[in-house]
């Protein structure tokens, strides 16, 4: 997860370079060390250092890092002639690179030629059956085909090998939801939150799976989520307030006010609705006669 601290970093350097200051090549190792996606940045500032002879050759044996950085990039932007030439330069300077055959196997895959694609990584992980770029592809191949069991399935045996892969258990989620596969969908979200406990977001989806399910127990839980999505936002996120007054009128209608610990949670209550009612008021005034409507529907207005 990236820290504020580097958020912060980022965000400068890249004002300070789209405004003509300089730090190209720092802001896109930092791009790259940080794995983030900005790829409409490095096509057009990893390109500016490639196309400059004396900026290129200062790079020494980073130049062919930065080849490979803006051919991802420039596929991600669906740039495909400017991903060709960096490839057909990494092809001619590493001829039968493992490396440089995954370029060219993704490039097929941007390109839509499927068969192709597969048959490439296929290729490739005869070689190395757990390469985890490969295995990642394979499965983002099949979701981007509309065969969400064969990303499922696939998805499924790569977190089997690389368990702490976050990226990998959102996505898996996220289809599980799609297609309306709640118990699997929150079997994900809890090895999320294990994971990065102070992650408000996910927090926040598996209270929503947890909502969706329905049923006391899931609703409590619910409840209890979206709670502790709102102490990690500072009260900011407006969908945990929501989801707590939510909760609580579910609640209320199963239990009839025979549940003590509900009641004992109408403060609770009380301060999501007062300050959904504060942000509406700051943000949307317009449509606060709305919200006071709806939360007198469910007998929470503050």
């Amino acid at each position: 997860m990236v820290s504020k601290t580097e958020e912060a970093r980022v965000a400068v350097l890249e004002n300070q370079v789209d405004n003509g200051g300089g730090g190209a090549w720092e802001y896109l190792c930092l791009v790259r060390k940080l794995k983030l996606r900005r790829s409409d940045k490095v096509l057009k500032h990893g390109l500016s250092i490639l196309n400059d002879p004396g900026k290129r050759s200062s790079l020494g044996p980073e130049e062919w890092t930065l080849y490979e950085q803006v051919a991802i990039a420039a596929m991600d932007c669906q740039c495909l002639d400017v991903a060709k030439d960096c490839i057909k330069v990494l092809q001619k300077r590493f001829p039968g690179s493992k490396r440089v055959g995954k370029l060219e196997a993704m490039i097929l895959e941007a390109k839509g030629s499927w068969a192709e694609a597969e048959k490439a990584y296929s290729s490739l992980l005869e070689d190395n059956p757990l390469d985890q770029v490969i295995l990642k592809r394979t499965a983002t191949m099949a979701k981007a085909q509309g065969n969400l069991s064969g990303a499922i399935e696939l998805l499924n045996k790569y977190l089997e090998i690389y368990m702490a892969d976050q990226d990998a258990w959102r996505e898996l989620g996220e289809i599980y939801v799609s297609l309306q596969m709640y118990k699997q969908a929150a079997f994900c979200y809890e090895e999320l939150i294990l994971s990065q406990p102070t992650n408000p977001l996910y927090h926040l989806a598996y209270a929503d799976v947890l909502y969706t399910l329905g049923g006391l127990e899931n609703l409590q839980s619910a409840k209890k989520y979206y709670a502790s999505a709102t102490d990690l936002t500072g009260g900011k996120n407006t969908r945990a307030l929501f989801g707590i007054c939510l909760c609580t009128h579910a609640i209320g209608q199963l239990t009839k006010g025979r549940n003590k610990e509900d009641k004992d949670s109408s403060e609770l209550q009380s301060l999501a609705a007062t300050a959904l009612e504060k942000d509406y008021k700051r943000i949307a005034p317009a449509k606060l006669s709305s919200l006071t409507s709806t939360l007198k529907s469910l007998n929470l207005s503050s």
